[in-house]
């Protein structure tokens, strides 16, 4: 990954619980959450350009590309950095629109890291993060690249180290949208805080799960799916929900008995992105 030729990952992130539990002056939410990455997402690649253009090669239906958050974070970065720059961005897209899965953001978050060593930016990864979340939420905690405890808006990270699992991730077919679930009256906002390292595996649940369940039917059809056989929950604000595994041949058995009409996917558990393990390597 250091050169235009390369393929740049962007993976899944799954929560393995979410707690609202508080509201700032703003109107902002205070999360208590921890992400971690699964070895399943979408494929970035980039071009160089000479005309300082920055051009989605793969336009998604229904959202214009000066809307598109990997359109925003190139442009971003390229100001950010000062340079006069034009690149070529290409998706290959495998994680649902609306899904929970932080799709859109980790692309973004791609998009940063990929450009800042193609360009030459020389930006940190704390600078990247502070972009990233004038973006979206969730973009930061791609760039922080390990599974880790997330506190405030999403933005502050105590890493955590957590136990190989292999996740059944199914994907109802229905879009999500997070500003209609954090809006909504009914949703819990004061769950009593978490300390960090008192956490466990295991440990809350997903306080978006009710009102995403009560919007949108077909999520709490995959929920009562999957808790018919064990413990599930939906990640972030939905849809897509999971259950997780100690071995690849039990979420795959599981995988195998999906209705018919029910969509999903198998993946493995990541101790970090896999850009900062290809860097790292």
């Amino acid at each position: 990954m250091t050169d235009w030729h390369s393929a740049w990952p962007a993976p899944a992130k799954i929560n393995l619980f979410l707690h609202v539990v508080g509201r700032r002056a703003d109107g902002y939410h205070l999360l208590q959450t921890v992400f971690r990455f699964l070895d399943y997402g979408d494929e970035l690649r980039f071009s160089p350009r000479d005309d300082g253009e920055i051009v989605l090669g793969t336009p998604l239906p229904g959202v214009p590309p000066e809307s598109n958050l990997t359109v925003r974070a190139a442009r971003l970065l390229r100001d950010a950095a000062g340079k006069r720059a034009g690149a070529t961005l290409t998706i290959t897209k495998r994680l649902p629109l609306g899904g929970g899965l932080g799709g859109g953001s980790s692309d973004a978050a791609t998009t940063l890291m990929a450009l800042n060593r193609l360009w030459g930016c020389g930006l940190s990864s704390a600078e990247l993060q502070r972009l990233g979340l004038t973006l979206g939420a969730d973009v930061p905690v791609f760039i922080h690249g390990r599974n880790c405890f997330a506190e405030g808006v999403g933005e502050r990270f105590t890493d955590v180290e957590l136990p190989p699992a292999w996740y059944l991730v199914t994907v109802p077919r229905v879009a999500v949208p997070t500003a209609e679930i954090f809006k909504a009256p009914d949703l819990r906002r004061d769950t009593p805080a978490i300390v960090p390292g008192d956490w466990k595996p295991g440990m809350g649940g997903n306080d978006l799960e009710p009102v995403a369940c009560r919007l949108y039917p077909e999520v709490a059809r995959h929920l009562d799916w999957l808790r018919r056989r064990g413990p599930a929950r939906m990640s972030g604000s939905g849809a897509c929900c999971l259950a997780e595994f100690t071995t690849e041949a039990e979420a795959r058995t599981m995988h195998a008995e999906l209705p018919a009409d029910m969509a999903g996917f198998v993946a493995r558990g990541l101790d970090s992105h896999p850009i900062l393990t290809a860097m790292r390597n």
